[in-house]
């Protein structure tokens, strides 16, 4: 679990009632909006049929999420290794579609991860992008595409990231992350009792830079 604070180019903090349920690792689940987004966006598990009708005389392309998808979901972040039966699978779904890997991580930690280099990667909720030659399947291509449009944001990134870690250095299993464009604060190994603790120091944090924003994920904050 973590939040995520990521440059949006908006005024942004953490409303109290976000805080009421920011930290309720099913609160996704329960958000109006959410639900409503899920009625026209179905998971493919469950609506397969439907997606292979409508997606007749169109191009698929292949959207796969890392964490918790194509890798468990672990206490420590730097293992969540995927299988090489995964990586096999994906490999040979990339063989049929064009397939990318979007990620809040930065792009590079989640290459070290996949290892495919027939895959595009979006890192840090896509604000760093990159193709590589294989994946154009083109040899008129000779190098990499590479997209970064927040690049300005990167020394602000930089001092959040320092201003979180001493910031949580005395909480109890909380860990800071930089993921390029965006910063990570997990808090899946804090103690409950500290879960507004964290997000109170993010939100201290924030209001020295009001053009970043905090989103909510698997009990992390970016």
């Amino acid at each position: 679990m973590a939040l995520v604070i990521a440059p949006f180019f908006i005024d942004c903090k953490i409303s109290q009632e976000a805080q009421s349920c920011l930290w309720q690792d099913n609160s996704l689940d329960e958000d109006p909006a959410y639900s409503s987004w899920l009625s026209k966006c179905p998971s493919a598990l469950t609506s397969l049929k439907q997606i292979v009708a409508n997606a007749q005389g169109r191009r698929i392309a292949v959207f796969l999420d890392y964490d918790g998808t194509l890798s468990p979901i672990v206490d420590d972040p730097d293992k969540a290794f995927m299988s090489p039966v995964m990586r096999a699978a994906v490999r040979n779904v990339a063989k049929y579609f064009p397939t990318a890997i979007v990620s809040g991580r930065s792009r590079k930690k989640v290459f070290e991860f996949v290892k495919l280099k027939e895959l595009y990667y979006a890192g840090s909720h896509g604000m760093d992008i990159v193709t590589s030659v294989a994946a154009h399947g083109t040899e008129k291509c000779k190098e990499a595409n590479l997209f970064q449009p927040a690049c300005e944001f990167l020394p602000m990134i930089d001092e959040v990231s320092k201003s979180l870690l001493e910031g949580t250095s005395g909480i109890e299993g909380a860990r800071v992350e930089n993921n390029k464009f965006c910063v990570s604060v997990h808090y899946r190994n804090v103690a409950e009792k500290d879960w507004k603790v964290v997000a109170g120091l993010v939100n201290q944090v924030l209001e020295a830079f009001p053009r970043l924003e905090v989103t909510n994920g698997r009990m992390v904050g970016a």
